[in-house]
């Protein structure tokens, strides 16, 4: 009906069988006049009304350019055309000239298609006005696809219009042969023009810096823009100022703003729900308290031994759990993130479902083409033109699987960066608003692990999230199709890969508990090596390095072994991987063999199933990951969920009314840390004038910081209310230091003015401090203030607060940091009444008696609540709290305030000059290791030294430019990061450890497991060629069960193959990890002492974690990824190569390109790599900076600041990794094409030379390089996973070639009893730290007699400490030698002469561990021993006081422990090694002054025989010794006893007096 209809319509025949049916076949012209014309045409009207819309809009005037009039002058070109085609007609039918003898009129169709075509020209020209009006576009997709179409369209009637001129010779109708042929050229001038992009000046600098704005269609579809990017990164590596500005869309600010109001909304209904269910139940809560009140006491009866009552508990733990669980499911405001999310980016999810929907549609064509190209070459009758057209098809459908797959990877990797973007800056935010409660809950590492870790959890599964529908989808078509194929016999294979789920499910389950047992291991591993690198100095000087390497080499040993069980796991779930297509072909084909005689295995049947079955394989071996990530990601959700719905810190605390008069009061006023705890601080009520200096005095933990916490509006208040007017400066008891320059520590987000800088930076002492720091103001500050003593920090602390120009100060203790002198020169300058913050108001919260007199008014707390306030003297006079405290700090300061109280006025003066400054101002500058390493007393260990005085000759003078350090002088060398390619040399170490026997058994096995995976695929393509020999014959069933046995023989045998390798390489690549870690190991505990005085703690122990980590897990996988794909990809060529011999030709140029896209990539790729790892630490450090100053952000209210820097550093990241995800899918796109071209070529020599080659082997060379393509791009992959992980290797090897240190054990050893005399010599003993620096030590010459008693004394940095360490020969001589009891030490071996000496260190260093093994490491002591030591050093009480005694655990670095008793466990150590020779580096921590006592004692009665050492920074200790010892830069300058020395009036005189010693105390000694 309708094709008669049509036939009128045109006037010739629309569709007739018999035009296609020949050689050469054609199409009716009225289908190409129809059909051919209305599709093109209807795709543009229908998208016309979304370009006409901008039409209506105003806009702002955008330019014409010369391709835009270009544009316009074709469609005006073809909208003649169109009125000449239909003037045409018009004048054949009504002309003057017409005819008369000709009675039928022209067809409709020759009226309709000029009219059409003239309408449409008129709607694109209006059409391309519309697309050039739009901001930001450069070209339009519609307008190309529509030109695309139409020239497509148009090749028909081109070629039919050619054949017919060419058969009759001449052209019939010649105006519109001309016609047609004019405006096909003017169409494909139109459709080149609308591939380029159309930009508009303005846009161009924009351009450069973000060339995805000017990518016209093409180059959008192929992620074209992305080439100049790749090229860059291949000529040179690429660096972080080589990326590109972000799209709007994908900046931390827009994303995070759309995120937010999206969760306010989401997060406000569920704490509606939330309230309304906490309703439902009320007689909960108190449940809940009694429970919690139990808990409590629970938990402090148990106190120490908590191991023994855990065996009890686990019955009762079992039961609570449940509840518990119950409980802690709805603590919190819940499920409303996922729905969060989905809402913020719900388009982008939407169109990547889309586009994965298409492709899995798509994946589905390719064998039914297949089928159909099989049966074409079984029958030889048909025309050739079918076997090129099936060729065709199938290279259009693959590429555009390929297009529609990246299209949809692109978005779903995009959405996951979004989600993580998005999550991290919504977690930033909350943490800056946190309330103590919420903050409570979780550590700091635990805060930033929510953002390292459950962030990027969400990352990885949004990336998969589609999979949770295309993954069933996908399963149910390839069974629906299968059965088409096979019928029921499907089921036979579908129900083994049913059975290899829960084995697979199984095999994880046991994988995953494994996995925690090696995670349990290596932390415990790592956090030995910590301690191991923390107290590396304690190792050296107590000898003591092999018992702690055997205990690392212990775990290490069981780390290997559960990795061993894992990868032997592993390789079982192999085994099963691959036996499963194999096994499920098997078992579809034996069935359907077997089930009728009349089934018979043909090619189409055999080669669509199997590709069939490969599209079912990735599905089925995904869903499980799938849902294991999902499961992974809800705890995370959990935790996001619960902190981001917890409470803020409630912002009414605080008020800000202007009409009170005072700058603060607090009115009756009860605080509290938690909601319902008890009020720390109770009805405080407290007025402050403004322009007044108040100081806040009590004893320890009577509630002083809480006091400034409550003003900073940190606490809940219970009732009352605090006012304060102005803004806030606070410094903290803590200092709290950022990561940056000492200059921006300072200004902290004020402007810079250089007049207040410099007043501010003398007022705090820190010009001194500047001159020893090498880059001066601009001198880095590491994490956490590292470079900086405490005594520094604290006052850089200070500066800032001073700078920031604020009304009111909250000073917390900030003096008790500093030195007594240093303390008096802050409170003059800054904080005291003639201060430069002298008229503002101030609150000092001090310990310093010394001050008071000079404040306006003294607050005194007493266990939380105001006991007296009021002046200096008339709290002194009424004698109550105060004086008691005066009394007590009094008795502490004693000594210090007789200096200090002002007897000695010159003294003073000369206290703030530095050190003779000028004595030598051409003295050399100094490294910074050194200097460093002499100020060891002042840096890394105490905080009392921050003097103000300096030694002379290590003035750093401020280096004009910071750049030019040298390289000795920066302290911290930085961290090489590797470029370029990985040499081979590296891959040839890890095989090497891995042993050239594994090596070459591993390659060989697994290449015969692809030798059996051929043979199987070309005896299956044999079988099925049975099917034409025994055409109408029965087939006889011997030869039926041959076929079937061989083949799943050949199947088996693959599988057990990859079984023996995946073992053997197992076995090879522990046996790698174990050499490799152990000579890490064994090299990094005999490095000398300079090597972790330059290199950060944190970057060796990255050596032992994240890349032994890589070597032990990451290097075995992707090394077996990448062998079986490279064997993969080599079989299959040689597959195709074998069914068709002509591919070889084109095998040489695909392999040229493919290396070239892959080393391109692989450049690139690996660099975005390390810029994004490198870019990403500073968002994390940077948070975890914010959360541990919170408070201080908070009192300088710059929240907005902070947030700001976290957008710029989570876009600088965000640059990086953008291009990495484009990067993936410009190599992915490319290497498709590749794969695709492989298909096609495949095809195409299967139809040329169909004569010669049988239908079986054409389906298995077509199926095989169906599946080349996902095999390419897994290769690349891997070679450049592969590329980056062998890094690890080298990184590892860098630090196992570092240089030793001396033996431990030479072959000079001294006599059992050495030393016995104990008798010292300095013969001209002269030393540096390094080669090519000063001498620290210039030639000392001593000779200490046995059993005399020395006291060392000398300013900071005289060389006290060096002293020791060149006894320990923790740094060597440069010349001359030392000598005890007459041997030259440097001839013995170090742990002969280390563990003949006895030290005890300034710093009480312990370890994890039993108490037993921190005094006896090696086990060499009896416990009668031990326990008399620790009797003697007045732990017995102590110890046997402990549940386990001597097995007490003490914590990671002794936590568990006070300070004084970590000190005495220190002398227990000595005192049980007995040596004669005794080093006492005196403890300046805060070691109270009884225990100092008691040491005292101990060492005068237990080492009265031995020759004592001791550096002494109280000169207090070292009065009764037999001589002094008087250092000064590196000389002796005075040595004898403490009395002559005090008469002489010389260096030790003048020390003595600044310690407030009157020769008078001790003329009596």
């Amino acid at each position: 009906m309708c094709a008669a209809a049509l036939d009128e319509y045109c006037g010739s025949v629309f569709w007739n069988a018999s035009y296609v049916d020949k050689a050469e076949p054609d199409l009716p012209a009225c289908l190409e006049q129809t059909v051919l014309v209305w599709i093109p045409l209807g795709f543009v009207w229908l998208c016309a009304p979304n370009h006409l819309v901008s039409l209506c809009k105003r806009t702002r005037k955008k330019h014409m350019s010369k391709l835009y009039l270009c544009k316009q002058l074709l469609v005006s070109l073809l909208f003649l055309t169109a009125i000449a085609s239909l003037a045409i007609t018009i004048a054949e039918d009504h002309g003057p000239n017409k005819d008369s003898t000709q009675t039928e009129k022209n067809a409709a169709v020759y009226y309709v298609n000029p009219v059409l075509f003239a309408v449409t020209w008129i709607l694109l020209f209006l059409c391309q006005e519309g697309v050039r009006r739009k901001e930001g576009v450069v070209d339009s997709a519609t307008l190309f696809l529509f030109w695309l179409f139409l020239v497509l369209c148009d090749i028909f009637p081109f070629q039919t219009l050619l054949r017919e001129a060419l058969k009759q010779g001449k052209v019939t109708d010649v105006p519109r042969f001309c016609l047609f042929y004019i405006s096909f050229g003017l169409e494909l001038f139109a459709l080149v023009l609308s591939a380029v992009a159309d930009i508009s000046p303005e846009d161009r600098k924009h351009i450069k810096k973000n060339p995805e704005r000017a990518a016209a269609f093409l180059s959008r579809i192929t992620f074209n823009w992305m080439s100049s990017m790749v090229v860059k990164g291949y000529k040179k590596p690429l660096v972080q100022e080589d990326m590109w500005d972000l799209n709007e869309a994908d900046t931390t600010a827009y994303i995070s703003q759309r995120f937010q109001s999206n969760m306010k909304s989401k997060l406000a209904a569920a704490q509606v729900e939330y309230q309304n269910k906490l309703k439902k139940r009320p007689n909960r809560d108190k449940a809940q308290q009694e429970g919690f009140q139990n808990g409590l006491s629970n938990g402090l009866g148990k106190g120490v031994s908590q191991d023994v009552l855990m065996m009890e508990e686990k019955g009762k733990k079992q039961d609570e759990k449940k509840k518990k669980k119950k409980k802690e499911e709805e603590d919190y405001p819940n499920s409303w993130l996922v729905s969060t999310i989905y809402k913020t980016f719900k388009w982008i999810l939407i169109e990547s479902a889309f586009f994965k929907l298409l492709q899995d549609l798509l994946a589905f064509v390719s064998p039914q083409i297949l089928k159909l190209m099989i049966s074409f070459t079984q029958d030889k009758s048909r025309h050739v033109w079918e076997g090129y057209m099936y060729a065709v098809l199938l290279l259009v459908v693959a590429i555009l699987q390929s297009l529609f797959l990246q299209q949809y990877f692109q978005r779903c990797f995009v959405l996951g960066m979004k989600v993580r973007t998005a999550l991290m800056d919504a977690i930033y935010k909350k943490a800056l608003v946190v309330s103590n409660d919420t903050r409570k809950e979780s550590t700091v590492g635990e805060t930033v692990n929510l953002m390292s870790a459950d962030a990027q959890r969400f990352n990885d599964v949004t990336n998969f999230i589609h999979l949770l529908w295309s993954c069933p989808l996908q399963i149910i078509i390839s069974i629906v199709f299968l059965w088409i194929e096979l019928g029921p016999s499907v089921l036979a294979g579908l129900a083994i890969m049913v059975l290899l789920v829960p084995i697979n499910g199984v095999l994880a389950a046991k994988a995953r508990t494994l996995q925690i047992q090696n995670m349990k291991f290596k932390d415990d591993r790592l956090k030995i090596m910590n301690e191991v690198l923390n107290g590396i100095k304690i190792l050296k000087l107590y000898a003591w390095e092999p018992s702690f390497q055997t205990q690392v080499e212990d775990i290490r040993d069981k780390e290997l072994k559960v990795m061993k069980k894992f990868a032997y796991l592993s390789s079982v779930s192999t085994f099963f991987f691959t036996c499963a297509p194999a096994l499920v072909s098997l078992a579809s084909f034996a069935v359907f063999v077997n089930v009728s005689t009349d089934n018979v295995l043909t090619p189409e049947k055999a080669f669509t199933s199997i590709s069939l079955f490969n599209i079912l394989r990735f599905p089925l071996s995904m869903l499980p990951l799938l849902i294991a990530a999902i499961v992974q990601t809800a705890v995370s959700k959990k935790r996001l969920e619960k902190f981001l719905s917890g409470d803020n810190l409630e912002a009414d605390i605080v008020h800000h009314d202007p009409s009170f008069s005072t700058a603060i009061s607090i009115s009756n006023g009860s605080f509290a840390w938690e909601r319902d705890a008890e009020p720390l601080l109770k009805n405080v009520s407290l007025e402050i004038n403004p322009g007044r200096l108040v100081a806040v005095v009590g004893a320890v933990g009577s509630g002083k910081s809480s006091l400034i916490s409550a003003l900073l509006g940190e606490m809940h208040s219970t009732k009352g209310f605090i006012n304060i007017q102005g803004s806030l400066a606070f410094v903290p008891q803590q200092a709290w230091i950022q990561n940056a320059t000492l200059k921006d520590n300072i200004l902290f987000g004020s402007p810079n003015d250089e007049r207040r800088f410099n007043d501010v930076l003398n007022a705090c002492a820190l010009e001194t401090d500047l001159e020893l720091l090498p880059g001066g103001v601009l001198t880095e500050i590491g994490e956490k203030g590292i470079n900086l003593s405490g005594g520094q920090k604290q006052r850089v602390s200070l500066a800032r607060a001073a700078y920031s120009e604020a009304d009111i100060y909250l000073l917390d203790d900030p003096l008790s940091a500093v030195d007594s002198h240093v303390g008096k020169h802050l409170f003059d300058k800054v904080i005291g009444p003639k201060g430069i913050l002298k008229n503002k108001t101030r609150i000092l919260v001090t310990h310093g008696v010394s001050f008071l007199p000079y404040v306006d008014e003294i607050v005194v707390l007493v266990d939380g609540v105001i006991s007296e306030v009021g002046s200096y003297n008339s709290l002194r006079a009424s004698r109550g709290a105060f004086s008691e405290f005066l009394d007590t700090y009094a008795k502490e300061q004693r000594n210090r305030t007789q200096s200090e109280s002002g007897h000695s006025p010159v003294k003073e003066d000369l206290e703030l000059l530095p050190d003779f400054e000028d004595i030598h101002p051409d003295s050399p500058l100094e490294d910074a290791v050194s200097s460093t390493l002499k100020r060891e007393n002042s840096i890394r260990r105490s905080q009392r030294n921050s003097s103000i005085r300096r030694r002379k000759n290590s003035s750093i003078r401020k280096t004009e430019n910071v750049d030019e350090l040298k390289k000795g002088q920066k302290l911290i060398e930085k961290e090489t990061m590797e470029i370029g390619q990985v040499k081979f040399t590296v891959f040839l170490q890890y095989l090497r450890a891995m042993g050239w026997g594994y090596t070459a058994m591993v390659f060989l096995v697994y290449f015969i497991q692809n030798v059996a995976f051929i043979g199987q695929n070309l005896w299956l393509s044999d079988w099925t060629n049975d099917a034409i020999e025994y055409m109408n014959k029965t087939y006889p069933p011997s030869e039926r069960d041959l076929r079937v046995g061989v083949f799943g023989a050949l199947g088996v045998a693959q599988g057990v193959f990859v079984f023996i390798g995946t073992l053997l390489l197992a076995n090879a690549s522990v046996a790698a990890s174990r050499i490799l870690h152990s000579r890490l190991l064994r090299n990094i505990m005999r490095v000398p002492m300079v090597f972790f005085d330059t290199t950060p703690i944190g970057r060796v122990v990255n050596r032992f974690a994240k890349d032994i980590f890589t070597i032990d897990e990451a290097i075995p996988n992707s090394f077996r990824s990448w062998l079986l794909c490279l064997l993969g990809v080599l079989g299959t060529l040689f597959v195709i190569c074998l069914a068709t011999p002509f591919f070889t030709i084109i095998l040489l140029p695909l392999a040229i390109i493919y290396y070239f896209v892959q080393r391109f990539y692989v450049a690139t790729s690996r660099q975005l790599r390390r810029l994004d790892s490198v870019s990403r630490s500073p968002i994390y450090s940077h948070f975890g900076e914010t959360v541990s100053g919170l408070s201080v952000i908070r009192a300088y209210n710059h929240q907005e600041r902070f947030l700001k820097h976290n957008e710029i550093t989570v876009d600088e990241n965000l640059k990086t990794v953008y291009p990495w995800i484009v990067s993936n899918r410009w190599l992915a796109i490319r290497l498709e094409f590749l794969g695709n071209l492989v298909v096609f070529f495949a095809t195409l020599f299967a139809v040329i030379s169909r004569d010669s080659i049988d239908s079986g082997l054409v389906g298995l060379s077509i199926s095989y390089a169906l599946n080349v393509t996902q095999t390419l791009n897994w290769l690349v992959r891997m070679t450049s996973e592969l590329e980056t992980n062998i890094v690890a290797v080298e990184r590892v090897s860098e630090y196992t070639k570092l240089d030793n240190e001396a033996e431990w054990v030479t072959n000079t050893r001294p006599h059992e009893k050495w030393p016995e005399a104990g008798r010292l010599q300095f013969e001209n003993y002269k030393v540096r730290y390094r080669p090519g620096l000063d001498l620290v030590l210039h030639g000392i010459t001593c000779d200490i007699s046995s059993a005399e008693k020395i006291g060392i004394v000398g300013r900071t940095g005289a060389g006290k400490s060096s002293l020791t360490n060149c006894l320990f020969r923790i740094i060597e001589a440069a010349e001359g030698r030392i000598l005890i009891d007459g041997i030259d030490i440097a001839t013995l071996g170090l742990h002969d002469l280390r563990s003949n000496l006895t030290i005890i260190p300034q710093d009480p260093v312990l370890f994890c561990g039993t108490l037993r093994m921190n005094l006896d490491p090696f086990d060499t002591f009896s416990d009668e021993d031990i326990w008399r030591v620790l009797e003697l050093s007045h732990l017995k009480d102590f110890a046997a006081g402990l549940k386990e005694g001597l097995q007490h655990e003490v914590s990671e670095g002794g936590e568990n422990l006070s300070v004084g008793q970590r000190q005495l466990l220190c002398l227990a150590r000595a005192l049980l090694r007995k040596s004669r020779i005794l080093i006492l580096d005196e403890a300046t921590a805060a070691v109270d002054l009884e225990t100092d006592d008691l040491i005292q004692n101990t060492i005068r009665k237990e080492f009265s025989h031995c020759t004592v050492l001791t550096i002494a920074h109280r000169l207090h200790s070292i009065m009764d010794s037999s001589r002094v010892m008087v250092l000064d830069a590196g000389r002796i300058v005075e040595f004898d006893s403490p009395q002559n020395l005090l008469s002489q009036k010389g260096h030790f005189y003048a020390m003595a007096k600044d310690a407030g010693i009157a020769q008078n105390d001790y003329t009596s000694l």
